[in-house]
């Protein structure tokens, strides 16, 4: 007569995993032999843990629900056993989920980057850059598989192709079934007697490689592009990760960079501020003509639309900014100087008379020297 495992568990037919799991945890701490020294309570102990094993696997419990006894065919853990699955233990307990059975040669490859460094101008407007890269590639003579020419893997004598390898210890547990990765095959459940003479049974080889990378218009410093599968290939030939380019714009000699507009400085001298005049104003187009109006003050800006950075998304263009120096002249003829003054005294302007006997700055300096 088949066990009632939901009603060992006290439990409903329609239970849940969690459900499950928390019956199993109670009952678990309950009756325990290190917590429990009762001999019915280690019998009882004994069909939680067969009923836990049962209704915790989707296949067993459909097996029982189908009115079969999953427990009572030979070596599947019956209830009298005097071992617990050490997995079962931590899954209930600690709510852990260890995938088992051989782990595949066959596995994805990582991610590659690489820094490209341009110009103000090939950010601006975008460009096909060539770059080279050092990274795995499939190895053509196996084409993956590790394998010298015709020969395969074989399966491991030591785990016999489970990848793992299981140990009984004591804990407070009890006796407990512990298992781990088989160090002969590293936990692939196969091995490669003969491997390839290029890539030592790894299915792939690094070399250096060339490719072309479309830059659009537009990039700023710090952006990566993002080249698929033109990373590193992966373990016995796996699928290969990404290639990332990321962006570094060398410095400019003429223009700052502020998101998409451009920023210089140039200096006028202070007659064609006060009077006006017209500059030529070198851009990333080539030069462009401005005017600078009669009267134009220190710091005064000049904005030049659409002559900036391309938008990385979208139509149109930053501006470009020009930011101007006034420049006072440090040394005056005496023709000059007299006209100046004379210029100030037309405008109202009083202006001291700081040049005379070599000037204000000689005349403080004379001071200190006792002269």
């Amino acid at each position: 007569m088949a066990k009632d495992y939901y009603g060992i568990l006290g439990v409903n037919r329609d239970a849940g995993p969690d459900d499950i799991k928390r019956a199993y945890r109670r009952l678990a701490r309950e009756l325990h032999p290190d917590v429990n020294p009762d001999p019915g309570a280690q019998e009882r102990f004994k069909e939680v843990n067969a009923a836990y094993e049962v209704l915790s696997d989707p296949r067993k419990r459909e097996m029982f629900d189908l009115g079969g006894d999953p427990m009572s065919s030979a070596g599947a853990g019956a209830a009298g056993s005097p071992f617990v699955d050490f997995q079962n233990i931590m899954d209930a307990f600690f709510g852990t989920s260890q995938a088992r059975g051989p782990r595949p040669r066959t596995r994805p490859g990582a991610d590659a980057i690489l820094r490209l460094e341009l110009e103000l101008d090939e950010t601006a407007f975008g460009v096909e850059a060539p770059i080279t890269v050092d990274t795995a590639v499939l190895c053509t003579t196996c084409s993956g598989a590790g394998t010298a020419a015709g020969t395969h893997p074989a399966t491991c004598d030591i785990c016999g192709g489970r990848g793992e390898v299981q140990a009984v210890q004591r804990t407070f547990l009890g006796q407990v079934i512990s298992a781990r990765p088989c160090a002969a095959c590293q936990g692939f459940g196969t091995v490669i007697p003969h491997p390839c003479a290029t890539c030592g049974g790894d299915g792939r080889v690094r070399t250096r490689r060339s490719l072309t990378v479309k830059i659009p218009a537009g990039v700023e410093d710090g952006m990566r592009i993002r080249l698929a599968s033109q990373g590193e290939v992966g373990p016995g030939g796996g699928p290969a990760g990404d290639l990332y380019v990321e962006i570094a714009e060398k410095p400019h000699d003429v223009f700052s960079r502020k998101g998409d507009d451009l920023h210089c400085r140039v200096t006028v001298p202070m007659t064609a501020a006060a009077l006006g005049t017209r500059l030529t104003i070198k851009t990333l187009d080539g030069e462009e003509a401005v005017e600078v109006r009669a009267g134009t003050q220190p710091g005064a800006t000049l904005r030049i639309r659409e002559r900036g950075v391309q938008h990385l998304r979208g139509v149109g263009r930053g501006d470009l900014f020009v930011h101007l120096d006034v420049r006072t002249p440090t040394k005056l003829s005496a023709d000059e100087e007299r006209h100046l003054r004379e210029f100030a005294r037309a405008r109202g302007e009083e202006v001291a008379e700081l040049s005379k006997h070599g000037g204000f700055f000689s005349r403080v300096r004379d001071a200190f020297n006792g002269h």
